[in-house]
């Protein structure tokens, strides 16, 4: 009989374990990062991805650079001073559940400005990551490199996002095409985001952001290609 109250009261604990791990595993999907092969692509599937964020008149010309073993790697010279890239999941807030999410594809075209000022943090934040770093020592480093390697946030620095076959994460999916600005540090107040009818959205960190930049989001009605956005997702 003492034997049986043994089994099962392990078998009950190891329920117990087994639902809180289950649990907990429901809260943090991507509680680590994955094998890097799971956030590389092929090359010229990731340059097709990468341009397709921008108007082909706009994007065709840009510069585009893909991920690598150890970062980004400038694959194709632009001739008008855009930079078309995919984003990958780390370049979400620091606690966003997401942060080592695989299947996050994030295509983005830099105008000039952004392509001088706000590239290089994606390059070093990306490169950070791909060496090992804990979010921690990434965070540490971003800001060690913005006191001594960035140059402030060029004025008119924007980009597009306008790509129907981007991944923005479990819960956005495809999310809206949109325009992204960046300015200096700021609160949301001053764009007017965030508040009921605005169709300004404050993106990035929202607190402690190691970068010296803030980003506001305004939603478009088209994709790249020109068909039209679902007008009723949020």
């Amino acid at each position: 009989m003492n034997s049986k109250i043994l089994w099962v009261t392990l078998a009950l604990a190891l329920l117990g374990a087994g639902l809180q791990a289950l649990a907990q595993d429901a809260k943090t999907p991507y509680p680590t990062m994955a094998p890097l092969g799971q956030y590389l692509m092929d090359r010229d599937a990731e340059i097709a991805l990468a341009r397709s964020a921008a108007p082909e008149a706009i994007s065709r010309d840009a510069e585009v650079a893909v991920l690598g073993q150890h970062g980004y790697e400038t694959v194709a010279k632009g001739k008008n001073g855009f930079v078309c890239i995919v984003e990958r999941a780390w370049m979400s807030s620091f606690d966003d559940p997401g942060f080592w999410n695989p299947r996050l594809r994030g295509p983005i075209c830099y105008n000039p400005p952004a392509s001088q000022t706000i590239l290089p943090l994606t390059f070093k934040r990306t490169e950070l990551v791909l060496a090992g770093l804990t979010k921690a020592e990434v965070i540490e480093g971003l800001r060690a490199f913005g006191k001594k390697e960035l140059r402030g946030t060029g004025p008119g620095a924007m980009s597009f996002m306008l790509s129907k076959a981007g991944y923005l994460g479990d819960a956005a999916g495809h999310w809206l095409p949109h325009l992204m600005f960046f300015v200096p540090q700021t609160e949301a107040s001053a764009w007017g985001a965030d508040v009921p009818g605005s169709p300004v959205f404050l993106g990035g960190e929202r607190t402690g952001a190691p970068e010296p930049v803030t980003e506001f989001l305004i939603p478009v009605p088209k994709w790249s290609d020109g068909t039209p956005a679902p007008a009723d997702v949020h």
